[in-house]
């Protein structure tokens, strides 16, 4: 089933679609502010493997983790920085994914984490809608492995069928720039994936980011 969020009765009937294909496992394609993600339950194991399946991706390759608000952040990881803390309350929702000590009473299985997990709150309304009324959820771009990353539901549909059972709609992404990884796991903070935030915006928080330069 595909939507368009544009128009608002169905974008309310794509919600409670999209909503229902989480609870029961299934995988929703949703826009977000960098390209279109294909969503899974994070607290299913059966649902998170169905993504992974669908991408043609094994468990050393753990999707990251979208959440709705940053203070959720405390309630996924431990051990967070002040610094993170600040980070991520001046830049998101935006491009900005954050690795960091998974907190050991979670209950789900994302694949080979290695006892860490990525976060990210993603700029999109339509996306963000979603994810208050279904919690975190695992989210990785929506395409198959090897492929480039959809910046349009069309594209998403064509490399995942009928594995996703609801589409949502939010027309072509704005920027197609991937987030910025950052992993704060370690003594020093580095930068794992060079995106939308740059290394200068970085270091206003900690000047000892290392790693990719934008």
């Amino acid at each position: 089933m595909k939507f368009d969020c544009a128009i608002d009765e169905e974008f309310a009937r794509g919600l409670a679609a999209a909503q229902g294909a989480i609870t029961e496992g299934k995988l929703v394609v949703v826009p977000t502010d960098t390209v279109y993600g294909v969503a899974a339950d994070a607290f299913s194991p059966t649902a998170v493997q169905r993504l992974l399946d669908a991408k043609g991706r094994t468990r050393q390759m753990p999707p990251p983790v979208l959440v709705g608000a940053p203070t959720t952040l405390e309630a996924l990881a431990v051990d967070v920085p002040r610094y993170v803390l600040d980070m991520v309350s001046a830049l998101w929702p935006g491009p900005l994914t954050v690795i960091c000590k998974q907190q050991p009473s979670l209950n789900w299985d994302l694949g080979e984490t290695r006892n860490t997990v990525a976060v990210r709150m993603p700029n999109n309304s339509y996306v963000l809608a979603l994810l208050k009324t279904t919690g975190p959820l695992a989210v990785s771009s929506a395409n198959a492995t090897g492929e480039s990353a959809a910046r349009d539901v069309e594209g998403a549909e064509r490399m995942l069928g009928e594995k996703v059972a609801v589409y949502l709609d939010g027309g072509p992404t704005q920027s197609g720039l991937a987030s910025t990884i950052i992993d704060v796991t370690g003594v020093a903070p580095r930068v794992l994936r060079s995106g939308a935030i740059d290394l200068a915006t970085l270091r206003e928080f900690n000047n000892a980011f290392e790693g990719v330069a934008n």
